[in-house]
């Protein structure tokens, strides 16, 4: 048995001028435009959906940052349980807000850990330095 299957995202525009205007003549404005972008679609991942969307995003006119910023609003919003969002912040590394007072403490002793070891060894080469042993 054979399938195929494919996807298309279709774009069409058309700029009707205000006669008596010098808009025929704004290069700001194309006349007409149309997008078809199409791709097979049989054995494609959900991320290569997506690369898909933001390429026909991109080819009508969408600001990149608005892009991901939509795409980060399907994981983080009131809708999604938490936990959901936590294995997305795992999988790339993130850190909610809410997380972020414990991260804070974690730096802080670690930090503190790190003078603590650092002023053990100035005093030993320092040590060394004057001949103590």
């Amino acid at each position: 048995m054979t399938y195929e299957a494919e996807v298309q995202f279709k774009f069409d525009a058309t700029f009707t001028p205000t006669y008596g205007t010098s808009s025929w003549t704004d290069d700001d404005f194309i006349p007409e435009e149309h997008y078809l972008i199409t791709a097979p679609a049989g054995d494609l991942s959900c991320k290569q959906y997506f690369k898909l969307f933001e390429k026909f995003m991109l080819c009508v006119g969408m600001d990149p940052q608005s892009i991901r910023s939509a795409a980060m609003s399907l994981v983080f919003n009131d809708c999604v349980r938490e936990e959901d969002q936590r294995k997305v912040c795992k999988e790339y590394e993130l850190t909610m807000d809410e997380d972020l007072e414990k991260k804070y403490q974690e730096f802080m002793k670690r930090d503190a850990e790190w003078a603590k070891m650092n002023a053990h060894y100035e005093k030993n080469v320092e040590d060394s330095a004057n001949g103590v042993v």
